[in-house]
């Protein structure tokens, strides 16, 4: 069974996934980790139209979003669930390798909720990852 306190991690790297779901592990947050290898599934799943997906009746307490990704890009994504009534406030944090000044700007604009470069190093990535996930898990209040 689920935890309700889900995160959705979308990125299309299986390095970069395994380092987020083992840093998340290591900062001793009681939470799942839902993961989709790309846009398209991310948007399946939570509009819970593809019977080849798994349906997610409760929305993630956040979605960790790249950007750099085929089939459906990071920013498409984005625009999708800003679109959709059902996703339009999820809070959503890009977690990318860009720093590039119009993929923030970008990224605000269609709606992101923060915008996180990921950091190289894995102890600094470690620590990012924590304290997104104290953020959008323990501090931050929803209804």
């Amino acid at each position: 069974m689920l935890d309700p306190d889900y995160i959705l991690l979308v990125d299309d790297n299986p390095d970069d996934v395994d380092l987020a779901i083992l840093a998340l592990k290591r900062s001793h947050l009681d939470c799942d980790i839902v993961v989709a290898r790309n846009g398209f599934e991310a948007l399946k799943m939570l509009h819970g139209d593809s019977s080849a997906l798994p349906s997610l009746r409760v929305l993630p307490k956040v979605v960790l979003l790249d950007i750099n990704m085929p089939v459906m890009n990071g920013f498409d994504v984005l625009q999708a669930f800003r679109a959709h009534e059902r996703t339009q406030s999820l809070p959503i944090v890009i977690l990318t390798s860009s720093k590039e000044e119009q993929d923030i700007a970008k990224g605000y604009a269609y709606g992101a909720n923060s915008y996180i470069h990921k950091p190289v190093d894995f102890a600094n990535f470690t620590e990012a990852i924590k304290q997104l996930g104290m953020y959008w898990l323990v501090l931050n209040q929803t209804n």
